[in-house]
């Protein structure tokens, strides 16, 4: 009885700690991981968020850059972490895919702390002026009069755009051939050249050729048509039921303080909501998030078991 009592206030007293603890968060650097070389969509998106949130926490927000095998190197980082709200990293849309294309050494869902879903877009099937086709439809219709043919550019195997078009594939039943390249801008050159004649690609660098008349847009991948390019319909109106959503969104380490966890949930879905920063990410396309580390854990789930079944179904391998 006396051991029971002397545990039971042992961990009264942690708790009591761990709370004056946060109440007190931070008194040092935050380190913020991208998983992913600078300058890249996630590398924009965490800088901002770093500097709004510098500015609200009182201490820096400092971005750290670590790139490899499609962001899980980034990830284990931060899974090995310890969960005192110092190390946060900031992924999008392919990490739901690592889970079927690595081994990791980690539990992508169950090592995790979500924290907040920064905000969705989607990605424009665009295909070079050289391609007749003007609607999905008639692009499904010459995609299946030329099967192996076309070619379709992404900016890697196993990312998000490459993903799209296998998705893609496997609804329309239509056959075109990948082309793998070391990063987004090679392949819109590509693209532009007419080396490859379609990506589905960010609508950030995709915009601009398409109103110059230098591409021309087919469909978004979100489920409804974005208000970025409100008159390019969604693919989901041609085929019921695509959608691949392009996301961003932060994450700890598994037992990461409640209160932390709250703060940095409230603070980032606070920011999101600030003009400024509504007017930034819907001139790139894309829809502000928030919501409830909850409703974040239940969409990672949602995303991983989707790409676990489409790497399975298209036979996607690394290396």
């Amino acid at each position: 009885m006396k051991t029971r009592l002397l545990l039971f206030i042992a961990a009264l007293l942690s708790i009591f700690a761990s709370g004056a603890w946060a109440q007190g968060y931070p008194t040092k650097p935050i380190r913020l991981v991208v998983p992913f070389s600078p300058g890249g969509g996630t590398d924009t998106q965490a800088r901002a968020i770093a500097q709004r949130m510098s500015e609200t926490l009182g201490q820096t927000v400092v971005v750290d850059n670590r790139p490899g095998a499609g962001g899980s190197i980034g990830a284990e980082i931060v899974v090995r972490a310890t969960p005192d709200g110092y190390t946060l990293i900031m992924v999008s849309g392919s990490y739901g895919a690592n889970a079927a294309l690595y081994k990791l050494r980690y539990d992508p869902i169950g090592d995790i702390q979500p924290v907040a879903l920064i905000g969705t877009t989607g990605l424009v099937l665009s295909v070079h002026p050289s391609v007749p086709a003007r609607s999905v439809k008639e692009f499904i219709a010459h995609a299946k009069a030329n099967p192996g043919k076309l070619n379709f550019g992404s900016a890697g195997t196993g990312g998000l755009g490459h993903l799209a078009g296998e998705v893609f594939k496997l609804e329309s039943k239509v056959d075109f051939v990948h082309v793998p390249y070391k990063g987004s801008g090679p392949t819109m050159r590509a693209l532009l050249a007419g080396e490859i004649q379609l990506s589905f690609s960010s609508m950030v660098p995709s915009i601009p050729h398409v109103k110059a008349g230098r591409l021309r847009a087919l469909g978004v991948t979100t489920a409804q048509r974005s208000p970025a390019l409100p008159d390019v319909p969604a693919i989901s109106e041609t085929l019921p039921g695509y959608e691949v959503t392009h996301w961003y969104g932060l994450w700890g380490p598994r037992g990461l303080p409640k209160p932390i966890l709250a703060r940095w949930n409230k603070e980032v879905s606070r920011v999101l909501q600030l003009d400024d920063v509504k007017r930034r990410l819907s001139n790139e396309g894309m829809v502000p998030g928030g919501g409830s580390p909850e409703s974040f854990a239940k969409f990672l789930r949602q995303q991983v078991e989707k790409w676990r079944r489409v790497v399975k179904e298209a036979n996607i391998k690394i290396g």
